[in-house]
């Protein structure tokens, strides 16, 4: 029998759209079945697994936000049958040994990565976790307390680019499977049980649903014995969710999170038509690194704003979903079929935010207005190839990008960059940028204190002089800022919702606000 989800809201008709990526991992023959992803490396004394479950927080039943990750956590974190949490721990220590989950809307990864001389000892308590894991009350009432307090305390307190992203998320997938928290919120974790956990497990961790991921200098008939031992898995799948085209955003829409924070975090964004499956996304992809690639230089958001007027640590724009990988390379692992193009700017003092909106919304316009130059084509698709040498360095990030690439119908993803990226022109670039960028129709939130002010000051349309602490700043950046001071928005009042950053999360969605 078929595993099916007890979402009720979305799932009605919903279809296999996510095929492909089951048909094209290795042993798939049919939606029921097991699949492989295998990348030997004779010789190598390591092995990394990734065990992905084609099941993420989208899936959560209506109600029950959180219950994902709880659920998956518990595997993770809460031992087996027949050994405690604290009895692996102390297992794992001498291997040098851990378990790590990573979680997002469509797919969940448990990964690891074990020296060869502890391959045996390692799986034989890592299949228990997977396959028979022990579902104590203790486990599920401390991880679940832990998340609780994240939702509730840690989220809202002390992470303000986390925080600001997630109520980006909420505004851009009102109404949406991909509208709800990951980690869910204090009503929704606070109702969950142990028996919702342990009938998530039962109805979504089954064979269809799993694809198991190997690489390194494992033993040749390894990998079929953990095939063996993940047949055992009852038979079934969870059909794909059907997911209907994000919410299109009318103007500049804000949601201000009245907060005491001596600086203000900005994130903004809109949803675009493409994913990694697209023709499109490589000269997307070179846009989005000349416009504001994740931690370097050679961005203009960062040039504009943290190099030239020593604004804040960092302003970063991206073309789908990002996650942070080893500080500066997005991580695999999180594959999605729909996609949002976003800006990130941190922290900003208090005094300057409404001028960096501005000169961040005039840039992008600039962009789509104007495209990109040859010059700083040729530099940004240059480094771009370079760069993306660098995403796969480690055993356990080439096996989760060759994992990515089958969930977009790619054989390797990153050789078919290296061999798309020589080939586009600029005027492939700067048409892709005109197809999905825009300037007029974004998402923003806010985490500020006086949001009231704030509020004024955008529906005003009053100038915004910047104020610096160096008295010498250049005559040409000084000339840009008149002009960006008094660029004009057109932010409507109704389109500005206040609300006190500890109301967000404690229930669904974003709270009314005023």
């Amino acid at each position: 029998m078929k595993a099916r989800s007890t979402k009720t809201a979305w799932l009605g008709s919903a279809i296999l759209a996510g095929t492909a990526f089951l048909a094209a991992c290795a042993g798939s023959s049919g939606p029921d079945r097991l699949t492989t992803e295998l990348l030997p490396v004779p010789g190598n004394p390591l092995v990394a697994f990734r065990i992905l479950t084609k099941i993420g927080t989208a899936e959560d039943p209506t109600g029950k936000d959180g219950l994902c990750r709880l659920a998956w956590n518990l595997l993770a974190e809460g031992g087996s049958r027949l050994r405690t949490a604290e009895d692996i721990s102390r297992a794992f220590f001498p291997m040098a040994a851990s378990v790590s989950l990573s979680l997002d809307k469509e797919t969940a990864v448990f990964s690891a990565t074990i020296h060869r001389d502890n391959l045996a000892a390692f799986y034989a308590i890592f299949k228990e976790m997977l396959l028979d894991p022990g579902f104590r009350e203790e486990d599920f009432n401390r991880l679940k307390a832990a998340q609780l307090a994240f939702v509730e305390k840690t989220l809202t307190g002390n992470m303000d680019e986390q925080f600001g992203k997630e109520i980006l998320s909420l505004m851009l997938y009102e109404g949406h499977p991909f509208g709800r928290t990951d980690a869910g919120t204090v009503e929704t974790v606070g109702g969950l049980t142990l028996d919702d956990a342990k009938a998530f497990y039962r109805e979504h961790f089954v064979r269809g649903n799993i694809t198991i991921g190997l690489a390194g200098g494992y033993p040749e008939e390894f990998p079929e014995e953990v095939r063996r031992d993940f047949e055992k898995l009852p038979e079934g799948f969870t059909p794909r969710l059907a997911l209907p085209p994000a919410p299109t955003p009318k103007g500049l829409q804000f949601v201000l999170a009245e907060k005491d924070t001596p600086g203000t975090a900005v994130s903004m964004g809109f949803p675009v038509s493409i994913t990694k499956s697209d023709k499109d996304f490589f000269a997307l992809w070179v846009a989005g690194a000349h416009f504001g690639e994740h931690r370097q230089h050679v961005s203009l958001l960062f040039q504009k704003i943290r190099e030239e007027r020593g604004q804040n640590y960092g302003d970063y724009a991206y073309i789908e979903h990002f996650v942070e990988g080893r500080d500066k390379f997005p991580a695999p692992g999180h594959a999605r079929r729909q996609q949002y193009f976003s800006i990130w700017i941190r922290p900003l003092p208090n005094s300057n935010r409404h001028f960096v909106i501005r000169q961040t919304l005039r840039e992008l316009k600039r962009l789509v207005d104007e495209g990109l130059s040859e010059e700083r084509f040729e530099l940004v698709r240059t480094y771009l190839l370079n760069y993306t040498k660098l995403y796969a360095q480690t055993l356990d990030e080439r096996l989760g990008w060759r994992m990515d690439s089958r969930f977009y119908g790619y054989e390797d993803f990153l050789a078919e960059a290296a061999r798309i990226l020589p080939r586009l022109t600029r005027n492939d670039v700067n048409a892709a940028v005109k197809k999905y960028l825009q300037a007029s129709d974004i998402r923003i939130a806010v985490i500020t204190p006086d949001a009231g002010q704030l509020r004024d000051d955008l529906v005003s349309n009053k100038p915004s002089p910047i104020r610096y602490a160096n008295p010498n700043m250049p005559s040409g950046v000084i000339n840009e800022d008149t002009v960006i001071q008094i660029y004009s928005l057109d932010v409507r009042p109704e389109n500005v919702r206040i609300v006190p950053a500890g109301e967000f999360f404690r229930r669904p969605g974003i709270p009314a606000g005023r």
